[in-house]
C-alpha cells in the first residue's frame, strides 16, 4: 500500500471523471501549461497498485506535466472512487487490462506511455498483451513477473478469505495493527483517516479479487516480450514486495532497461517523485530519439 505524503491537489492537477467505452473512472490529471502537442507518447496513464488509488501519484503528476506530457492517474474499477460490479469475474486481470486500454483510448492522444505500480503492473501487462497497439511504452514500477510468494502470499490469502466474512473495516483494522507491530510509524491524523476511508471505499468483491490475483497471477514475461512494446523495469532499491533481484531477473528476461531509484522503497512515486519522474522522462525521451533516428 502506498501512503501519500499529502492530499491537497498541487497546482495544475485537477480531479475529474474519464468517460470510456467501458465505463467512467475517477482520475487525477495534470496538463502541461502550454498544452500537449498530442500524438504518440504525449500522454501518460498511471495505474495504482493493490489497496492504492490515483492519490499515490499526487507528487509525480506535476513533475510529469512539466515535461510537456499530459499525465493521468486513475482509480481502477471497484477501487476507491470508481464504482465496480459485485461480480468476481469483472475483476479478472484480462478485464482490468481492457479497462486500461479503454482509458488510454479515451485520452485521444494515440498510443500512451503506460506505468503500472505493483499490482497495477500486472494489470498494465494484461493491457499490453491484449492491445499492444494502444501503448507507446510500458514501465513496470515496483512490480514483478508473477504474483507475490512466500509469507506475503500467505497473509494475502488470509485477507482474501476474511474480506467477505469480516468486512472491510475489520480487515483494515487488523491489517493496520499488524503493520504497527511490524514497526510501521503512525501517520498524521488526516493521512490515517484517508488510508482507512480509501480501504473501506473499495468494492469488497474488487478488493477480494485484487488480493487473490496478487498471489495467483501467472508469469507472462515471454508473452510480454512477444508484443514488441518497449518496456522498462524501475524500482526502489529498498523494495520489500518483489525483491530488487527478482525485478532485475525479470528485466533480463524482457531485455528491458533497469532503473534503480535510490532512497526509495516499494513506492518510488511517493518516496522519490522527482527521481521517479526523471527516470521515466529519460526513458521516454530515449524512445523518442530512437524513433526519430529510425525515421531519419
Amino acid at each position: 500500500m502506498s501512503t501519500p505524503r499529502f492530499l491537497d491537489l498541487p497546482a495544475g492537477v485537477r480531479s475529474a471523471r474519464l468517460d470510456t467505452s467501458r465505463g467512467e473512472f475517477a482520475v487525477l490529471e495534470a496538463t502541461p501549461a502550454k498544452g500537449s502537442s498530442g500524438g504518440p507518447g504525449s500522454a501518460v496513464l498511471l495505474l495504482p497498485g493493490w489497496t492504492g488509488s490515483k492519490e499515490d501519484f499526487l507528487s509525480l503528476l506535476p513533475a510529469l506535466a512539466r515535461t510537456g506530457r499530459r499525465a493521468v492517474a486513475v482509480d481502477q474499477r471497484g477501487q476507491y472512487e470508481t464504482a465496480g460490479p459485485d461480480e468476481p469475474s469483472a475483476y479478472d486481470l484480462n478485464e482490468l487490462g481492457l479497462d486500461a486500454y479503454a482509458m488510454a483510448e479515451a485520452l485521444g492522444a494515440g498510443p500512451v506511455h503506460l506505468v503500472g505500480h505493483s499490482f497495477g503492473g500486472l494489470i498494465a501487462r494484461a493491457a499490453v498483451l491484449a492491445r499492444p497497439e494502444g501503448f507507446a511504452s510500458l514501465t513496470l514500477l515496483g512490480s514483478g513477473p508473477a504474483g507475490l510468494g512466500g509469507p506475503q502470499a500467505q497473509l494475502l490469502s488470509l485477507m482474501a478469505e476474511a474480506i467477505p466474512t469480516q468486512g472491510l473495516a475489520a480487515v483494515y483494522a487488523a491489517k493496520r495493527e499488524l503493520e504497527r507491530r511490524n514497526g510501521a510509524g503512525e501517520e498524521p491524523a488526516h493521512i490515517e483517516e484517508f488510508l482507512a476511508r480509501r480501504f473501506r471505499a473499495n468494492n469488497p468483491v474488487s478488493l477480494t479479487e485484487f488480493t487473490r490475483q496478487l498471489v495467483e497471477a501467472p508469469d507472462l514475461v515471454a508473452e510480454l516480450v512477444s508484443t514488441g512494446v518497449p518496456t522498462m523495469v524501475a524500482f526502489g532499491v529498498d523494495d520489500d514486495a518483489w525483491s530488487p533481484s527478482v525485478q532485475r531477473e525479470m528485466a533480463d528476461r524482457l531485455g528491458a532497461p533497469v532503473h534503480e531509484i535510490d532512497c526509495a522503497g516499494h513506492s518510488p512515486a511517493v518516496d522519490r517523485p522527482d527521481a521517479t519522474a526523471e527516470a521515466l522522462t529519460a526513458y521516454w525521451n530515449s524512445l523518442h530519439r530512437d524513433a526519430a533516428g529510425s525515421a531519419g
